[in-house]
């Protein structure tokens, strides 16, 4: 595979790279390149996750070296699933199910838990040396990759370690480059810049939307917002369990949250059904998507990409309950092999039932 076809698949679906020039020149070494994915295990997979998932795949097939990092650590420091380490590492082991369902060659990919960093003195060495070429407003404004306010540092000293944690992760396992969802944006500048004055690698930066939350936002609510604020508020999150779809929900569940989800005729931005179709139903490429309808309102129609779907429900040729009908459809042939891949291994699912009793109780 060619370097222009390799960009071509690692662009596809991202909000940006930074920077593709630094890619390309990493492309062309020759050499063989490491990156990663770093996730807080904090519960059971959402379809959101798929985003990144399916661009970790991308990754993978372009013969990247990737590591699959469960933060392990990072989800006792945020108080995920109640601070239970044994919690945290039971969602953490999903995650891998998810993925060979998906179509990722695990075989290729290593996995590692945080649990092994720690336990290094270079690791802590690096904490170290990041934190003293870092100011403390820097790191606050950093606590946005964990979910969290600014002002929460003063109640919990451990939350200002998670961001010169996530920069120490990423020197310690010498990556070349940092996947994860724009909502990480600023460890990853962070690492940029603190790589430069301690002589470490200069990772680059691949970022991938993230998928809304089935509530949705309008475009008056979302007026006056930071944009950290924003993305806290509209990204699907797993502490909103009727705002969010699951990879364990069962196919009328599926249906009925999306029957229920925001979806305004003609609008397409922030529409979290169109946000699924376009980065989940059409997320490897393009495929033929039927959207079957009465003759009288139309009959069925086929598209085979999302710009043909986003112009058609703009112009109010589709209805959203068409809309929604055909997206259901579409995420119930997805999640369903993932679904019966968990299932077949009792004890995990047992371990699922206790992670999701932890997260909505």
């Amino acid at each position: 595979m060619d370097i222009d076809k390799k960009i071509s698949i690692i662009k596809r679906n991202t909000v940006e790279i930074v920077t593709e020039e630094e890619l390309r020149s990493l492309l062309s070494g020759g050499g063989r390149l490491r990156g990663y994915i770093g996730f807080e295990p904090s519960g059971i997979f959402h379809i959101g996750w798929l985003i990144w998932g399916y661009k970790f795949k991308d990754l993978v097939d372009v013969d990247i070296e990737m590591i699959l990092y469960a933060a392990t650590w990072h989800a006792w420091i945020n108080d995920k699933l109640g601070g239970r380490i044994e919690l945290i590492r039971a969602a953490a082991k999903h995650v891998v199910r998810v993925l060979e369902a998906l179509g990722v060659n695990m075989a290729r990919v290593k996995v590692v838990y945080s649990d092994e960093l720690v336990n290094k003195m270079s690791y802590w060495e690096k904490v170290l040396r990041i934190a003293k070429n870092a100011s403390l407003s820097r790191v606050k404004r950093a606590l946005t990759i964990m979910g969290r306010r600014a002002d929460e540092a003063e109640l919990d000293f451990s939350k200002l370690i998670y961001p010169l944690m996530q920069v120490a992760d990423i020197f310690e396992m010498d990556l070349d480059i940092a996947l994860g969802g724009i909502d990480q944006r600023k460890a990853h500048m962070l690492a940029r810049d603190v790589a430069e004055k301690l002589g470490f690698k200069k990772p680059v930066a691949i970022h991938t939307p993230l998928l809304p939350s089935l509530k949705g936002i309008s475009k008056m609510a979302s007026e006056g917002m930071e944009i950290d604020e924003m993305m806290s508020e509209i990204k699907m999150s797993k502490s909103r369990p009727d705002e969010a779809l699951f990879i364990i929900d069962d196919d009328e569940t599926i249906r009925r949250k999306i029957r229920g989800a925001y979806c305004p005729p003609k609008e397409v931005e922030n529409n979290p059904i169109l946000h699924i179709a376009k980065y989940i139903v059409f997320g490897q490429g393009e495929k033929k998507l039927t959207i079957v309808r009465k003759p009288e309102y139309g009959g069925s129609i086929d598209v085979y990409n999302y710009s043909e779907l986003e112009a058609v429900y703009r112009d109010g040729k589709l209805h959203p309950l068409d809309l929604k009908n055909a997206i259901a459809d579409e995420l119930i042939k997805i999640i369903k092999p993932i679904r019966e891949a968990l299932y077949s291994e009792k004890d995990l699912w047992m371990e699922l039932g206790e992670i999701e009793k932890s997260v909505t109780r």
